[in-house]
């Protein structure tokens, strides 16, 4: 079997020669075909030339779906060259034949369908979202800091922008409400970030304390500038975190001065980092550490020097390291942040030459490359979805995601909760107070029919998950209004 419980063969064929992957799938078609004709939902009966026709079929879908996973139905259709009758039997064929799935779901657009996708459509997100009907929202995030002491390169926020003081005490009240109503069935809910900084707000760590205490599941994104003894000894219930996500920007004092405009930044992150991960070891506090890096354009060639960066901390670990390194592209579209072509092709040597430096010096890290970085780190120019202000969702979808920050103001988008943002306040859709709390906010937004005119710049708003959200809901409503409602999104 093969890393993700697949045959052996299937990943190697389905991308080579239609000989030899009609010889790998051949059998477990006909084993599905049959069974669809028994169910009485197939259209003949499992010849010889019915399986040989439908597997040379369905391998052509599968190899479009695995790095097209955003294609309608009509798309793929037109792609394969089946007929309607045939084509819906080649939608339960994919769904039914095990090895012929999963070369899709493990496939160059693995993360879109296993980490995203699929698990919203088992919780019905995208079928309430369609079917206008309110639920507390899949994810929340909750944005409690009320300044930043970075400034950096791509991050939205208006420079010298930050929430009075006086906002605290409310605001953690509307936080604290907001965790309190959630339903206590995803542990995953909430995640804690910004906007700005979390830890500039001395109650983070009760508020991670609160969600835990609900048996949930808490991370939290920081710079890791506030990362210090005196942090944790006022805030204790930092240690109740599952995950801490550090945001690093460089592997030397210049490159962090160059992206965050903070000099000696460098040097206070990495103490702090090194210093959390000894005490973590002498508690044997279960929270995972780990780091999310940013590949700017120009710097692909730098993720081994990144990863050697996490190796140098093991000293310091007292046996405990770094568990895990994200790794992404600046998402914000604004111009100059994409990768280049170059920097993609570097980017794929350089992914090779940091799984080496890991396995050599800090064997168990997990690299993970996000949607579309994973494609290239298998071989393929894959991309993110590129959503714009004519294929934003006018009434968006908080019932799958919506962020909360310190005012208790409930965003539709994550990129849009920064302070004095311009026209980012057309995205707030009420606020949390003691007599209202988030689920009637988003019942009342959704029953309201309220639709937001989007602009040319709205689509900064919205980060890698409200793309890959917005893609998927723009592609099952195009293949229902095509007629493909039982089988829409191909796999679900």
């Amino acid at each position: 079997m093969g890393p993700h419980g697949l045959h052996e063969s299937a990943e190697a064929v389905i991308d080579g020669t239609i000989e030899d992957a009609m010889s790998a799938f051949a059998p477990h078609v006909a084993d599905a075909l049959t069974a669809l004709y028994v169910a009485g939902s197939g259209d003949g009966r499992a010849t010889a030339e019915s399986v040989r026709r439908r597997t040379g079929q369905l391998i052509v879908l599968a190899r479009h779906l695995r790095t097209h996973p955003f294609s309608t139905l009509e798309g793929a259709r037109s792609r394969v060259g089946a007929d309607r009758a045939a084509f819906g039997e080649l939608l339960r064929l994919l769904r039914t034949t095990d090895a012929v799935r999963d070369t899709v779901l493990d496939g160059p657009a693995r993360k879109y369908w296993r980490n995203t996708v699929l698990p919203m459509e088992r919780a019905g997100v995208f079928d309430d979202i369609l079917g206008n009907r309110p639920r507390f929202p899949y994810r929340v995030g909750l944005y409690p800091g009320p300044t930043c002491m970075f400034r950096c390169s791509f991050c939205a926020r208006m420079s010298g922008a930050r929430y009075a003081a006086s906002s605290l005490p409310d605001g953690e009240r509307a936080l604290a409400a907001v965790v309190d109503e959630a339903p206590a069935d995803d542990p995953f809910t909430f995640y804690i970030s910004g906007g700005l900084e979390p830890l500039t707000n001395p109650g983070a760590g009760a508020l991670v304390r609160r969600i835990a205490r609900r048996g949930m599941k808490a991370s939290m994104y920081t710079n890791g500038f506030s990362l210090n003894a005196a942090t944790l000894r006022r805030q204790p219930g930092l240690w109740d975190l599952h995950t801490l996500r550090i945001s690093l920007y460089g592997t030397s004092e210049k490159e962090y001065a160059a992206v965050t405009t903070r000099t000696g930044a460098f040097a206070r992150v990495r103490s702090n980092v090194a210093d959390f991960l000894r005490e973590r070891a002498e508690r044997a506090a279960p929270v995972r550490v780990g780091f999310n890096y940013v590949i700017l354009p120009g710097r692909a060639a730098q993720l081994p020097e990144v990863v050697a960066y996490l190796a140098d901390l093991r000293p310091d670990s007292a046996g405990r390291p770094v568990d895990f390194l994200t790794v992404r592209e600046d998402y914000s579209g604004r111009e100059g942040g994409a990768l280049s072509p170059r920097d993609r092709d570097e980017l794929a040597d350089a992914m090779h030459t940091a799984e080496k430096i890991a396995a050599e010096r800090l064997p168990g890290l997990e690299i993970d490359y996000g949607y579309a970085l994973h494609g290239i780190r298998h071989g393929t120019l894959q991309s993110l979805p590129r959503i714009d202000a004519g294929t934003m969702r006018p009434a968006a979808y908080p019932q799958a995601s919506v962020v909360v920050d310190l005012l208790g103001d409930v965003y539709l988008y994550r990129e849009a909760a920064f302070p004095e943002l311009p026209g980012a306040d057309r995205y707030v859709i009420g606020r949390v107070t003691a007599d209202r709390g988030l689920l009637a906010i988003v019942g009342d937004f959704v029953a309201s029919g309220r639709e937001i005119v989007s602009a040319p710049g709205d689509p900064y708003f919205l980060d890698a998950f409200d793309q890959v959200v917005t893609a998927r809901l723009n592609q099952v409503e195009a293949d229902i209004g095509d007629g493909w409602d039982l089988l829409r999104g191909a796999l679900r």
